[in-house]
């Protein structure tokens, strides 16, 4: 990897929680940040604050609200405008199970919301600045997903007969690690490596207090952990991998399942096509 201040980050989801200590991790090591929110206002406030907390002047501020595939589009499109090169992609951005009881809820594109926003976004951000991500290799994408999965069920994969918001989300969190497996093996090779982890359990984030949960741990010790897979120089040829914090741990069984791996990147591209008609 090369040094700090000479990567380039994008961090989706950087204006609370988890993305915005993160972002402000990294300004504060001296990289160029990328921080991605939905609200325009929001976001600059994000970027002034740390810039101001951080005496960094490599902060973008860079918009587009994830339920919208055409807005992921229009941001990988940016992204490319402002950057000639991208060291890292952290794909973050993402929505809790709702409050208790809350029903089902679909994306602009009808898209069941958790699968939209968890996954399919980021799979889609992804795809469109591979070909960026190659070309700074060394580079790295990683995946904040969670220990909180569910094997998708591809008979009914939008949860139209059968949701519970914790399915929807522990489904989307599994989508989530089977790309990185998926995009691992496409990319080896290429210098780019892709991981997975779950930063820490119930941290203290709005997220979390939404669905009624007591936090167990500090966004501080998320943080850690994927700065961890984002800079650790020891990790340099690892990819593939999903880690519980810091440690190497075995996902769901189905995300080793390449034939599942196969029907969820087949249902993703036709997602993504219908979006586009």
């Amino acid at each position: 990897m090369r040094t700090p201040s000479e990567r380039t980050i994008l961090v989706t989801g950087a204006t609370s929680g988890l993305g915005r200590a993160l972002a402000h991790r990294l300004a504060a090591a001296g990289s160029r940040v990328l921080i991605h929110g939905r609200s325009a206002e929001r976001t600059e406030e994000t970027r002034a604050e740390i810039a101001a907390a951080t005496g960094s002047d490599r902060l973008d501020a860079v918009l587009a609200d994830l339920t919208e595939l055409r807005q992921v589009a229009r941001l990988a499109n940016d992204v490319r405008l402002r950057c000639d090169r991208l060291d890292v992609l952290v794909n973050n951005a993402g929505t809790g199970s709702g409050a208790p009881g809350a029903g089902r809820e679909e994306s602009a594109d009808g898209i069941e919301l958790r699968f939209a926003v968890n996954y399919l976004a980021g799979y889609h951000l992804t795809r469109l600045l591979q070909s960026l991500l190659i070309a700074s290799a060394p580079a790295r994408v990683v995946n904040v997903a969670s220990a909180g999965q569910h094997p998708i069920d591809f008979d009914d994969p939008m949860l139209v007969g059968n949701y519970f918001g914790t399915r929807a989300y522990a489904q989307s969190k599994l989508a989530q690690i089977m790309f990185t497996f998926d995009l691992a093996e496409q990319l080896r090779g290429s210098g780019v490596s892709v991981n997975a982890l779950h930063p820490a359990t119930y941290m203290n984030t709005a997220m979390v207090r939404e669905a009624g949960v007591s936090p167990v741990s500090t966004v501080a010790e998320g943080v850690d952990a994927t700065m961890r897979l984002v800079a650790d120089p020891g990790l340099d040829e690892v990819t593939g991998g999903y880690f519980h914090g810091t440690r190497p741990c075995r996902a769901l069984e189905q995300a080793y399942d390449a034939q599942a791996r196969a029907q969820l990147r087949d249902l993703s591209d036709k997602l993504i096509e219908q979006a586009r008609d």
